[in-house]
């Protein structure tokens, strides 16, 4: 495959010599002035080249000949630039080019890993400046998934079209602008807006990450170096952890405009989601486009300055500027349009089948059903992991209730905060309830004569079948919807208090607690990101998929024995962990499936059917929160086993050319 003589397509007469397969010596004892690296590139071979004219001859005789040897002849083609490919990013070697994008295009995996935990961690707060509901809440911690869906079965097939550079650089814009402005606004269906669009754009992160890294990368460091690319997931859900961890306590961090305008310190939180997308949109711009793209579309001589501007970064950098990038002409491949090609005697059903089958290959719904599976499993526990913490905190703190039956208290004065108690049957006479708080308090045929409440902030606090008698409610957030079947008699309610009646009350410990969670569940991922990457290109993508998902399995089924919060903490960490392999996996399987010219278009649509797979799996995992973690756990289990018996369904990409 290095020498192409015959055909005019590849000359690499020094190659031919070389002992060493991996870099070029050829101008070793040249003079440097004796190179002109602009006169080394051919070009695309002309009509009298012996390759072009027959091109001519066959486009007059298509329409006679038979497609499936047409389109045999194009695969060679492809696979013939494949191999030459491959042969070229050998002698452009690995080195500080490949370094460089890698943080570039980190920091753009790295918004998307932002992005998941930004909605949950400014949920307790948010709440309470937007009144949202528990609907309310649900959709908005959805809505990201949805998004993300929609980015990526849209930016995908955009970046096999435009360019995975632009593309890209789109996308992030749309991303970073939204997530901008969504610190900002103030009610909630420009909130749930802002952040759908935000999602929209981010969308395109890991479809076209993955793609255009993968095409800067030789074989043999293709599996561990993007296995690397994934730790960047992990680093965004650790900053975006730290930041809310930082930030969102610190109620100090706010002003406001009168009524109309509330900047508090979530809002700085989410300001602050943002940065990772920006960074990589400033980095972005100072890397060139996928040259592999390029070739696909018929751009060589583009091609052929990228990849020269890859080796000279590379040599330079290893102590070898002398070394003279010797590709003089790349191969081209004939574009073809599906439905043209055809026949217009065809069916438009049988086109458009054609044309699935022939961008997605036999092996799309054996790793949409994987990936689907994994999404499933993963983010439907992750998410209905911190709601069953939270479940397991409410029934420790329901255990600790104090309840009161039949107490009678006269003329008295509540001045302090009341908290996690139940008064049954009670009777209050001539009392003062003042600048208290009260939590969790619940009162049950009670009557109140002649009571005064004033400046009393509430949650979860509620009155049942109690009668009120000459009472005055003053500046209080008691509404009447608090007063369960009561009765109100000649009493009074002056100057409520205005905002969100919340169900349950949220304290800074809890918030610490979820954030620290999220905090230890993203950094578990880093010995199973180490491993994976270490291992890929050693075990295979499939043995690695295999294996993580049968130890997931088993991780994940000893979850339901965790009958404490550290304990069902460690479990999770360590389901997490092992999980990590098999998105790697799949990610490295799924850029080598798929040919070049359709790479984007495919890891797009199966991100979508990732992100739909993860609404499905939240709604359903939470439903059983309260009601028994068994179903969940078990769920999960069997869905990961199924998944390890489908891993071997799928083909072996190690060691192979990328399409």
């Amino acid at each position: 495959t290095d020498d192409y003589y015959g055909d005019g397509y590849y000359r690499n007469d020094s190659r031919a010599n070389d002992d060493d397969g991996g870099h070029s010596d050829s101008t070793e004892g040249h003079d440097e002035e004796d190179e002109i690296y602009e006169g080394e590139y051919q070009g695309i071979p002309g009509a009298e080249s012996g390759k072009m004219g027959p091109v001519d001859g066959m486009a007059q005789q298509a329409q006679f000949r038979d497609l499936a040897q047409f389109e045999a002849e194009r695969r060679k083609d492809q696979e013939e630039l494949a191999q030459q490919y491959e042969t070229i990013l050998q002698e452009c070697g690995h080195g500080k080019f490949q370094w460089t994008l890698y943080f570039v295009l980190g920091l753009a995996l790295m918004a998307d890993g932002v992005e998941i935990f930004v909605v949950g961690f400014v949920l307790p707060s948010a709440e309470k400046d937007m009144c949202l509901s528990e609907e309310s809440k649900g959709m908005l911690g959805l809505i990201v998934y949805l998004g993300m869906m929609v980015g990526a079965f849209v930016w995908g097939g955009l970046a096999d079209r435009i360019g995975r550079r632009q593309t890209l650089l789109v996308s992030l814009s749309i991303n970073s602008v939204f997530a901008f402005f969504s610190s900002f606004v103030q009610g909630y269906s420009s909130f749930l807006f802002c952040r759908l669009l935000s999602g929209v754009g981010i969308g395109g992160s890991i479809p076209i990450v993955f793609s255009y890294y993968s095409e800067f990368l030789a074989q043999e460091k293709r599996g561990e170096h993007l296995s690397w690319l994934c730790m960047f997931w992990m680093i965004g859900g650790i900053y975006a952890s730290a930041m809310a961890w930082a930030i969102i306590p610190h109620y100090g961090w706010s002003f406001q405009m009168g009524s109309a305008y509330q900047f508090h310190s979530w809002r700085v939180f989410v300001l602050v989601c943002a940065f990772p997308s920006v960074a990589a949109i400033s980095a972005l711009t100072t890397m060139p486009e996928s040259p592999r793209f390029f070739l696909e579309n018929g751009k060589h001589d583009e091609a052929w300055m990228i990849l020269k501007q890859v080796h000279d970064t590379n040599m330079r950098a290893k102590g070898y500027p002398e070394r003279v990038f010797s590709v003089t002409t790349i191969k081209t491949v004939k574009q073809m349009d599906e439905l043209v090609d055809m026949g217009e005697g065809t069916a438009w059903h049988q086109r458009w089948r054609m044309k699935l089958t022939d961008l997605f290959g036999q092996h799309i719904i054996t790793i949409a059903t994987s990936i689907s599976i994994l999404s499933l499993s993963y983010y439907g526990l992750t998410v209905w992991f911190p709601d069953m913490i939270k479940y397991l905190q409410k029934q420790e703190y329901s255990s600790r209730t104090k309840v009161f039956i039949k107490e009678k208290v006269e003329h008295v004065t509540f001045n302090f905060t009341l908290e996690n108690q139940v008064h049954r049957n009670g009777e209050y006479f001539n009392n003062k309830f003042m600048n208290l708080k009260m939590k969790s308090m619940v009162f049950e045929d009670s009557l109140f004569d002649e009571c005064y409440f004033e400046d009393i902030t509430s949650s979860n606090t509620f009155f049942k079948n109690c009668t009120f008698i000459a009472t005055l409610f003053y500046n209080t957030d008691l509404f009447k919807y608090r007063l369960i079947n009561s009765k109100l008699i000649n009493s009074t309610f002056l100057h409520n208090k205005e905002g969100c009646m919340l169900s349950d009350f949220s304290d800074e410990n809890n918030a610490y607690m979820i954030y620290f969670v999220s905090f230890l569940g993203t950094l578990a991922v880093l010995p199973g990101n180490i491993v994976s990457a270490l291992l890929m290109d050693k075990i295979g993508r499939l043995r690695m998929l295999a294996g993580s998902s049968v130890i997931s399995c088993v991780s994940c089924f000893f979850l339901s024995f965790g009958n404490s919060e550290s304990a069902m903490i460690a479990l999770l960490c360590l389901f997490g962990g092992i999980s990590i392999a098999s998105w790697n996996a799949l990610d490295v399987l799924t850029v080598e499936l798929y040919p070049s010219d359709k790479r984007c278009t495919a890891f797009g649509f199966l991100n979508a059917l990732c992100k739909l797979a993860a609404v499905l799996g939240i709604s359903i995992f939470t439903s059983f929160v309260g009601i028994t973690k068994a179903v969940p756990i078990l769920f999960a289990s069997g869905a990961l086993a199924a998944g390890s018996f489908l891993a071997f369904k799928l083909p072996e990409t190690r060691g192979h050319v990328l399409q």
